[in-house]
């Protein structure tokens, strides 16, 4: 059987001397025959250190080239990759250690301290073996080792196209994480999807600062390019100056952000300076997009689009192009080559278009499972589909539009309430920068939405504006029963809105 990543031995032969990876931190830049070189010794070394089919070989480091050196080792090791979030306090990281028990975890030199906080770090009782990277290269790999992984296409025998090959955990925001894990197959498909979907080609640059410890960074565009043959930018750290600097010294093509980050990137003032003659692709992902965002973007005629993905999927599941973006302003598209999707109401039924219904999807890039967590597998993997918990509606022309989280409905008063229909339009009022409805318990209308909002600095806001401007444009019923107004957002590691924390507080407060 043909080893599922055996397209990336070929990819390594047919791009060979192509720009593969460009390290913006240590300024590396390396072809597909070099990244071939280090994870073939890479692997070697995994070997020597015991790491065997199904372990889990966890890894604390930031964006850039060890990620993809190690991921792919990994692979060809049958091992599975477990990258954790580096922005985590060591109790958290334990949490997930405990839960993954990886054989090996590898941590970068400037994290060394806080690893050793964990106290897993150095602790002969437990059977995880701890190294820092810098110890790892410093593993000697001899031409004996390394010979059976250079001499004509490697062996393929210890790895099925089925095998785990990635566990990636969730952050965590309604309880303790939950670690996805995606085989060979479920990576490759997605792969193929997006490349095939979004014509994706060698010429292709993508500029990745999203974390590659979180899907978008590390399968929305990265792994793609790399199937592609295209070149993958990696930086550590967001600024959205330099991310403009970067966009033209490397004439990225296509970028990947959340919402906060294109806001940012808009309030640069390089932002109507920088050339952008060569027409790159703006996508937004990891949360509903203001649509002003789409407006910016339209005044220098650029091309920007959203998308919708989920870990457990992909994450890429539908295309559209920058057109049509424009023309269907809030939609993330219609399906992807390889993916069937569903809308269904709560008795299982599919709802016609208009309506609202929760998003179900099928194909070969949906995931294997939670690990050891049988109870959330059971409830999201029904009959080979996946039960997102995301609501969605369909238009009649096929463009399909997310409409929130199932369990972010805000039920008041009998009527169903979505935060997102709110919170765009309080984006579109002139002295708003954020804002974010969620819903709060209420002894009379059961639940009651509360808007959380942040006002473009100098302006002069208040609760009573913000209501009429939202009675003007929706129900009476949907606008917020109260108005809170903050500096700022708390954001999660990926900069998406972090509602949890803001209903905490806000519980704490009352």
């Amino acid at each position: 059987m043909m080893h599922s990543m055996h397209w990336f031995w070929l990819r390594t032969q047919l791009s060979a001397g192509r720009i593969a990876l460009i390290d913006r931190t240590t300024g590396k830049r390396v072809r597909y025959e070099e990244l071939w070189a280090m994870v073939v010794e890479d692997a070697v070394r995994l070997e020597a250190l015991g790491v065997q089919k199904g372990d889990r070989l966890a890894l604390i480091v930031p964006n850039g080239l060890d990620y993809f050196r190690l991921l792919f080792a990994a692979g060809f090791r049958g091992a599975v990759f477990v990258p954790l979030n580096t922005r985590l306090a060591p109790r958290e990281w334990k949490t997930v250690l405990d839960d993954a028990r990886p054989t090996l975890l590898l941590f970068a030199d400037r994290f060394s301290e806080v690893a050793h906080a964990t106290g897993l770090v150095g602790d002969e009782q437990r059977a995880m073996r701890t190294m820092s990277l810098g110890d790892f290269w410093g593993l000697a790999v001899t031409k004996r080792d390394e010979a059976w992984h250079t001499v004509g296409e490697p062996p393929w025998e210890m790895v099925q196209s089925s095998d785990p090959w990635v566990m990636l955990y969730t952050g965590g925001s309604t309880g303790k994480p939950k670690g996805v894990l995606l085989t060979h197959d479920n990576i490759l498909w997605n792969a193929i999807n997006t490349v095939a979907s979004w014509q994706l080609a060698e010429r292709d640059v993508t500029y990745t600062i999203m974390p590659l410890f979180h899907s978008g960074g590390l399968n929305a565009l990265s792994m793609p390019l790399l199937y592609a043959g295209g070149a993958v930018v990696l930086d550590e750290q967001f600024d959205p100056d330099e991310t403009w600097r970067v966009i033209a010294e490397e004439r990225v093509t296509i970028i990947l952000l959340v919402p906060t980050m294109h806001q940012a990137l808009l309030r640069s003032p390089l932002f109507k300076q920088v050339d952008l003659s060569h027409d790159p692709i703006f996508l937004s992902g990891g949360a509903p997009c203001p649509l002003s965002i789409y407006d910016a973007y339209a005044a220098r005629d650029l091309k920007f689009k959203e998308g919708y993905g989920l870990t457990e999927a992909g994450p890429n599941n539908f295309y559209l192009t920058p057109e049509e973006a424009r023309r269907k302003r809030g939609s993330v598209g219609r399906p992807m080559l390889h993916n069937r999707i569903t809308l269904i109401d709560d008795g299982g039924q599919p709802v016609p278009p208009g309506a609202v219904g929760e998003i179900v999807i099928e194909g070969p890039h949906v995931f294997l499972g939670y690990w050891e967590n049988e109870t959330e597998t059971r409830h999201a993997l029904r009959d080979g589909r996946l039960y997102t918990g995301d609501l969605g509606r369909v238009d009649e022309d096929g463009y399909y539009y997310i409409v929130g989280r199932k369990k972010e409905m805000i039920i008041s008063g009998g009527e169903n309430i979505y935060p997102l229909e709110i919170e765009t339009v309080l984006a579109q009022h002139p002295c708003v920068q954020e804002a974010v409805v969620v819903g709060v318990p209420d002894a009379y209308w059961g639940e009651r939405a509360v808007a959380f909002v942040v006002p473009k600095q100098g302006a002069a806001i208040d609760e009573g504006i913000l209501v009429e401007h939202c009675r003007a444009h929706l129900a009476r019923y949907k606008t917020p029963k109260e108005f809170v107004f903050l500096e700022a957002l708390p954001k999660t590691s990926v900069g998406k809105i972090d509602k949890k924390a803001l209903k905490d507080a806000y519980a704490s407060r009352v």
